[in-house]
């Protein structure tokens, strides 16, 4: 992501009921993975509210990264699950912030449970969320719903999507930072995946995990049809089928 964007993702993503829901979650575990953490949010009030275990922060992205590490006390690793591993040393892995739609594929989706599965210690819980296909949360993703942040710095700067095509679960969609201080906008492409409950379950037991809790929307409220939320908490279950040859 561009420097300059990254700083102002916490404007645009303020703390809410999400953060609510994953930060009781982290105060009540020893030791936690946040992978894909951004800018350290989650983490970092889980620190300043007086966490007093080992806290680490998985990210690919050097300039989110770069605001993470404002709050030093945290373990912050640059990297993904697959370049980077651990070995039954968490009792919680999230996956916060609509990361798991960067997961394109039925494999790359298998890697990441597959290794968050070994992250995991005995009795250890894995939690994650994705956008609901029900609640088609794409059609609100149009510059008449964008929005306008105040930077660091007192700067205006304009925030608005557009998507670009809906295709096989698979939305790309462009989002435009820009401002009359700017000499021209800066606009990132990116591309989310929207999985059904019935196949994300699949997968889940495919690399070992079962559902223990299942949520439509941050209250706890129970998934249906529409919700806007799939929230899920897995613990590693019996171990996958080897694959038969």
């Amino acid at each position: 992501m561009n420097q300059d964007v990254a700083a102002y993702y916490d404007l645009v993503n303020e703390w809410g009921p999400s953060d609510d829901f994953y930060l009781d979650l982290v105060m009540a575990a020893d030791a936690v993975l946040d992978v894909g953490c951004g800018t350290g949010m989650l983490l970092s009030v889980a620190r300043t509210s007086g966490h007093p275990g080992r806290l680490v922060g998985l990210d690919p992205d050097p300039a989110m990264l770069a605001v993470a590490r404002r709050t030093p006390d945290v373990e912050w690793v640059e990297g993904h699950l697959g370049t980077v591993s651990f070995d039954g040393e968490f009792d919680l892995v999230v996956m916060a912030g609509h990361v798991f739609q960067i997961f394109l594929t039925d494999d790359e989706v298998r890697e990441q449970f597959t290794a968050i599965r070994q992250a995991l210690g005995p009795g250890g819980r894995f939690a994650f969320e994705t956008r609901n296909p029900g609640a088609r949360a794409w059609e609100r993703w149009a510059p008449e719903y964008g929005m306008d942040i105040v930077g660091e710095r007192g700067e205006r700067v304009r925030v608005e999507h557009h998507v670009a095509s809906v295709e096989n679960g698979l939305v790309r969609f462009s989002e435009t930072h820009s401002s009359p201080d700017w000499p021209e906008p800066v606009v990132d492409w990116g591309t989310l995946r929207f999985t059904e409950a019935d196949h994300l379950d699949a997968l889940l037991r495919e690399t070992g995990f079962e559902v223990a809790e299942r949520y439509g929307f941050w209250d706890r409220s129970p998934l249906t049809d529409t919700s806007r939320e799939i929230i899920s908490i897995a613990r590693p279950g019996p171990p996958p089928a080897a694959p038969r040859r």
